[in-house]
């Protein structure tokens, strides 16, 4: 039985990324609505997700991932909702398929994706750091009920893992064998980059002290 599964994408200057993503996701009969978030960019991203058979949200300002994924779940019209990063490296149907079984056919709320022998530097960042994984599928109530989702920015993955963990509902963690994704450093530079992740790491704590 196909599930009922709304696909929701936030990108942000993801232009060189983003293709290897759509690419797979559009061949994959699993997924009844994608829905791609461009959230301000100003690299030509929007113009490319237009260019695939997907339903396509435009910010015009930078508006952060929180409200991106709240825009994609105000479309969502399924009950349940995967989560997952533009800038993904070697992604295959088989990592996506692994991260909806335990929500879909199984009792947990929520699963999460963690990147297995990809790289070392993005193995070793999320055993560190699971819970800001972006890669997930839950159930579409667990995202409705999340407070302040819309400016949680890159909060959003630590808020999740907060209000499932205060709600008691089970998280089934997935590995994704081989696969990664490219690092802030790498998009911007080194300098650009650092500051890029600073930031997001501003947003997590924000969310945590809130």
């Amino acid at each position: 039985m196909i599930p009922l599964l709304t696909l929701i994408i936030p990108a942000y200057n993801e232009v060189n990324n983003i293709e290897r993503v759509l690419d797979v996701v559009v061949k994959m009969p699993d997924f009844q609505q994608i829905v791609v978030v461009d959230d301000g960019s100003f690299d030509g991203t929007y113009d490319k997700i237009r260019s695939y058979p997907v339903e396509s949200i435009r910010f015009e300002q930078n508006r952060g991932k929180g409200a991106a994924i709240w825009a994609g779940v105000q479309q969502a019209r399924h009950p349940y909702v995967m989560l997952l990063d533009a800038d993904l490296i070697g992604l295959r149907e088989v990592h996506l398929r692994s991260l909806i079984e335990p929500v879909v056919y199984g009792d947990a709320a929520m699963s999460l994706g963690l990147f297995g022998t990809g790289r070392l530097a993005t193995d070793w960042a999320q055993r560190v750091a699971p819970a800001l994984t972006g890669q997930r599928v839950l159930r579409r109530e667990v995202l409705t009920s999340l407070p302040l989702i819309e400016s949680a920015r890159y909060g959003v993955e630590v808020a999740l893992n907060r209000h499932v963990r205060q709600s008691g509902l089970k998280v089934a963690a997935v590995e994704l064998d081989r696969l990664t994704h490219q690092m802030k450093e790498e998009k911007l530079g080194l300098l650009s980059g650092f500051k890029a992740r600073m930031r997001m790491y501003w947003d997590i704590m924000r969310v945590l002290i809130r």
